[in-house]
């Protein structure tokens, strides 16, 4: 069963000299329970299409789909993803932190603004979210300013600020890009832990085979703005079938990068 259903998302960016079409009547199928990754090449569609369920596209941005459903509820008419159990952890967590807000502010706001709770509750819950992130002395990361955490550990903030929200859908855009090879092991294993103990349901954009490997049980690849193929991640490792996938693994067995 599919948490997530959409069809016909198409998604236009505005330029100087018109609408740029990024991606274009693409189906997206998010099975319940498990971990996608969405992979292909910068500039693919893969960030655009996780803003798109996000509502969060570019200033004059048109998205527009033919259905989208939430755990088997048509929400086509109705959609607003702040009213559905979904989060989302961005890519870079120091720009995505206000830099003279501390940890813990940021994370109140959340828990106040999506569980109803008191200022004294949300601060409670925050610290709570911070440790099941497996932040060492969460107190401590929850009086600080994202400036003075590392890369890790304001990534784990980012999740735990993510938690606060209870989703059952949780996006992530390219989390370990920046993190040395240790601590990206540390925040897969993490995710993999919280998609375990929570039931969440994960989609992870990124560039990295290797992650997807490590991480995702399905795998859909995107190339100018197409999902060209779709597979159990050892099906695709395996036996790939569309010739821009084979050119991936193959870039991989060069040594080169996406």
């Amino acid at each position: 069963m599919n948490l997530l259903h959409i069809a016909g998302l198409t998604i236009d960016l505005p330029t100087g000299s018109g609408p740029f079409r990024v991606i274009e009547e693409q189906t997206l199928d998010v099975p319940a329970g498990g971990i996608l990754g969405i992979v292909g090449e910068s500039g693919s569609g893969k960030t655009m299409l996780l803003r798109a369920i996000m509502d969060i596209l570019p200033e004059g941005a048109q998205r527009t789909w033919s259905c989208i459903e939430f755990d088997g509820a048509d929400v086509t008419d109705r959609y607003d993803h702040s009213r559905l159990p979904i989060s989302m952890v961005f890519q870079d967590p120091l720009t995505s932190f206000n830099p003279l807000v501390r940890i813990g502010a940021h994370l109140v706001e959340v828990a106040r603004r999506r569980r109803g709770v008191s200022r004294r509750d949300a601060r409670q819950l925050s610290i709570e979210a911070l440790g099941a992130a497996r932040i060492p002395d969460p107190e401590r990361v929850f009086a600080r300013f994202p400036h003075e955490l590392s890369g890790g550990l304001r990534q784990r903030a980012m999740i735990a600020m993510a938690l606060l929200a209870r989703p059952r859908l949780l996006l992530l855009d390219e989390p370990t890009t920046a993190l040395d090879a240790t601590v990206q092991a540390e925040i897969l294993a993490l995710i993999r832990q919280l998609q375990a103990e929570r039931d969440l349901t994960v989609v992870i954009v990124t560039h990295d085979l290797g992650v997807v490997a490590a991480l995702c049980d399905t795998v859909a690849v995107m190339k100018a703005g197409e999902i060209v193929e779709r597979a159990g991640v050892d099906d695709l490792f395996r036996a790939p079938q569309h010739p821009y996938t084979q050119s991936l693994l193959s870039a991989i067995g060069d040594g080169s990068d996406l």
